[in-house]
C-alpha cells in the first residue's frame, strides 16, 4: 500500500517534468534556429543581438501586470493556452520575411513566457507538498540544466537532418505536446473561473496589489532579502558577466570557434553532474547551506575563470560554477516555494522579475561600456568581485541561526 501511494503521488510529478523537459529542449531549439534565420535573413550580427534585448524589453512590458492576472486565474487553463498560444505563434515565423515583424512576433512570445514562468511556478507550488518539495526542486533542476546541454545537441541533429525552419516546426510541435501533458494534470483551482472578467483589470486594482506586494516585503523582509540577494548573484551578476563571456574566450584567452565551443560543453557537463549528484545527496544538506554555499561557491568558479589565463583554468572555472548552480537553485526555489504566499505568488514573482530585469538591464550596460574604456579582463574582475562580496553576505544571511524556522518544512 505505501508503494502504490507513492507510485501514484509521483504520478503527476513525473508527468509534469516531462512538459517541462520538452518544453525547455524545445526553447533552445527554437532560439538556435531563430539566430541562423535571422542571420541568414539579414547577414548583420546585429539584427540578431535585437533579439536577447527583447526578452528583458518584454519582462518590462508585461510583469507590471501579469501577476494581478496570474492570481485571480486557474493556472492549469492558463499554462495550457500560453503553451498551444506559443505554439501557433512559432509556426508563423519560417514564414515571415519582414525582420521588424519577426521582433514584433517574438516580443509576443517572450510576454507570453513572462507570463508563463511564474503562472507554472504558482502550481508547480500548489501541487508538491511541503515535505516533497526539495526532492521535486532537485528533479526540476536536473530536467531544466539538462536542456542546456541536449537542447543545442537536439538543434544541431535537427539541423543536420533538416533546415532551421524544420527545427522551429518542431518546437512549435514540442510546445503543442506540452500543453497536452498539462492537460493530463489534475485541476487544482476547478473553482477558479477567468475572475478577471468579473473584476476589471485598472490601474485602482494594479496599485493594489503593487501595495499588497509592498507591505507583504516589508513585514516579511529576511524572506525578501535572500530572494534579492540571490537574484542579485546568480540571475542579474551572472548575466552581465556572461554577456562578456564570448568577447573574453576570443580576444582575452585567444580560443578558436571549436575551443570555445567545447568550453560551453563543460559547462554544460559541471551542470549535468553537479544535478545528478544533488539529486543523490539532497537529504544530506540544509537548505540554508544550499542557497549560501552554492552561490558561494558558483562565484569562485567564476574568480577561476576571471584570472585564467588558459583553456584549461578557464575550463576548471566553468565546470566548478556550473556544478553547483543546480545546488543554489534547487535551495531557493524550495526557500521560495515554503514562505511565498500561493495565493499571492504571481504578484510577488512578476514584481520582482520587472525589478530584475531592470537591473540585469543596467548591470549589462555598465559592464558592456567597461569592457569599451577599461579592458575585458579587468572589466570581468570587477564584476566577478561585486558577486562574490554578494554571495559572501547571502551566505551569512542565510545561515543566521535564529532564521532556521524559515528553512524548514
Amino acid at each position: 500500500m505505501l508503494l502504490k501511494n507513492k507510485i501514484a503521488s509521483w504520478k503527476y510529478r513525473s508527468i509534469l517534468l516531462l512538459g517541462i523537459g520538452i518544453s525547455n529542449i524545445g526553447e533552445w531549439v527554437y532560439f538556435i534556429a531563430l539566430n541562423l534565420i535571422v542571420l541568414d535573413m539579414t547577414g548583420s550580427p546585429l539584427a540578431v543581438s535585437g533579439l536577447y534585448i527583447i526578452k528583458p524589453l518584454a519582462t518590462l512590458f508585461t510583469n507590471f501586470w501579469s501577476g494581478s492576472i496570474i492570481d485571480r486565474l486557474n493556472k492549469r487553463r492558463l499554462m495550457i493556452f500560453l503553451d498551444i498560444f506559443r505554439a501557433m505563434l512559432i509556426t508563423l515565423l519560417p514564414l515571415i520575411s519582414s525582420i521588424p515583424l519577426i521582433y514584433f512576433i517574438v516580443f509576443i512570445l517572450n510576454m507570453a513566457s513572462s507570463l508563463f514562468e511564474p503562472t507554472s511556478m504558482t502550481y508547480i507550488t500548489k501541487l508538491i507538498p511541503v515535505e516533497a518539495r526539495k526532492k521535486f526542486n532537485s528533479l526540476y533542476s536536473l530536467v531544466t540544466s539538462g536542456a542546456f546541454l541536449t537542447g543545442p545537441a537536439v538543434a544541431g541533429m535537427l539541423f543536420l537532418i533538416g533546415s532551421p525552419e524544420f527545427a522551429i516546426y518542431l518546437n512549435a510541435i514540442a510546445l503543442f505536446l506540452s500543453g497536452l501533458i498539462t492537460f493530463l494534470m489534475p485541476n487544482l483551482e476547478k473553482q477558479m473561473i477567468a475572475s478577471t472578467l468579473e473584476e476589471k483589470m485598472t490601474i485602482g486594482l494594479l496599485k493594489n496589489d503593487w501595495t499588497a506586494v509592498f507591505n507583504f516585503s516589508r513585514k516579511y523582509s529576511y524572506i525578501m532579502i535572500i530572494s534579492f540577494l540571490f537574484s542579485c548573484v546568480m540571475v542579474v551578476m551572472a548575466s552581465a558577466v556572461d554577456s562578456l563571456e564570448a568577447a573574453f574566450a576570443k580576444e582575452v584567452l585567444f580560443l578558436s570557434d571549436s575551443e570555445y565551443g567545447f568550453l560551453v560543453t563543460i559547462a554544460g557537463a559541471g551542470i549535468i553532474t553537479g544535478a545528478m549528484i544533488n539529486v543523490l545527496l539532497l537529504k544530506n544538506i540544509r537548505t540554508s547551506l544550499l542557497i549560501g554555499c552554492g552561490a558561494v561557491f558558483v562565484s569562485t568558479g567564476y574568480i577561476i575563470y576571471a584570472f585564467s589565463d588558459s583553456f584549461l583554468s578557464a575550463g576548471i572555472g566553468f565546470f566548478i560554477l556550473s556544478f553547483f548552480i543546480a545546488y543554489a537553485n534547487t535551495g531557493y526555489l524550495t526557500f521560495y516555494q515554503n514562505n511565498i504566499p500561493v495565493n499571492m505568488m504571481g504578484r510577488v514573482r512578476s514584481i520582482y522579475s520587472l525589478i530584475e530585469a531592470l537591473l540585469i538591464i543596467a548591470a549589462t550596460g555598465i559592464m558592456g561600456m567597461a569592457a569599451q574604456m577599461i579592458s575585458i579582463q579587468l572589466t570581468v574582475i570587477i564584476g566577478v568581485f561585486v558577486m562574490v562580496i554578494l554571495s559572501l553576505i547571502l551566505l551569512i544571511f542565510s545561515l543566521y541561526p535564529s532564521k532556521k524556522e524559515f528553512y524548514q518544512a
